[in-house]
């Protein structure tokens, strides 16, 4: 990790660093909203109310669930730009794709659009667990410290149970199933990112092309890999992966939280 950050910075500077971000920004948008709004609707639905704080009280079995379907749904609305995002970001120097729009045009044009959607099967493979886990470990987690609140209330003989997290509280719990989200499944996300970027022309020194339709399906990916790399390969790029997801995950669950409550108060 280490090396790959001062080889960025030498080759390319430090808006390396932010390289795909306007379709990375473009992706997580429609993504987080619609991943929400379904969680929050399949919830309602699963507890018979709108209320968050009812929703709390579902089972952990409905909790992963719901987040499958959602990140499922999610994953589709917004597939594209995570493609993109993807391609640029691996692409290195010089640039097979100065722009957007020119990634964008150059995968119609070859790949017409179903190009558009190159691994998105191994994508709602890696999602349908990744999401299920990060959401019902979340209210799991959220669940165990409404209850440790409630036994030290207790103990400090003060009134009434805490069933109000603190922020600090509600980032340690994303922080947690977010890390423990992405361990499970960081193996799929390899393949994914390898079906994103199959065909995609780069400079040799950034390693060996993977080449167009280089594997036939999800198991002969992973099967290959293992072959070819040994099962270190499926963790290929898990501490900055890490890294990255855990925290942007809990600031995500806080932001949702306090914007939730604020449009229950002033829409009740």
């Amino acid at each position: 990790m280490f090396q790959a950050t001062k080889d960025i910075f030498r080759e390319e500077g430090l808006w390396g660093f932010w390289r795909g971000n306007v379709p990375a920004l473009l992706m997580v948008m429609p993504y987080t909203a619609i991943q929400f709004t379904v969680l929050h609707k399949l919830k309602t639905f699963a507890a018979g109310s709108s209320k968050a704080e009812n929703h709390i009280n579902l089972s952990a079995y409905l909790s992963y669930v719901s987040g499958a379907l959602a990140g499922c749904a999610a994953t589709v609305g917004s597939y594209p730009f995570d493609l993109l995002r993807t391609i640029l970001a691996s692409q290195g120097e010089p640039k097979v794709y100065p722009t957007m729009r020119s990634a964008f045009v150059d995968i119609i044009s070859t790949r017409g659009f179903r190009g558009l959607y190159a691994g998105l099967s191994p994508t709602l493979v890696e999602i349908i667990p990744y999401a299920g886990l990060q959401f019902g470990t979340y209210d799991t987690f959220k669940r165990w410290t409404m209850d440790w609140n409630r036994i030290r209330s207790s103990n400090t003989s003060s009134t009434g149970a805490d069933n109000n997290l603190s922020s600090f509280q509600l980032f340690v719990c994303g922080l947690a199933a977010g890390t423990c989200a992405k361990l499970v499944c960081h193996p799929l996300d390899v393949v994914k990112k390898r079906f994103q970027i199959e065909g995609l022309q780069r400079h040799p020194k950034y390693g060996a092309r993977v080449e167009h339709r280089a594997y036939r399906n999800m198991s002969d990916a992973l099967s290959r890999i293992v072959q070819a790399e040994g099962w270190a390969g499926l963790y290929k790029g898990i501490v900055p992966s890490t890294v990255k997801a855990a925290p942007a995950g809990a600031v995500t669950f806080v932001a949702y939280e306090y914007a939730s409550d604020w449009l229950e108060s002033i829409l009740t």
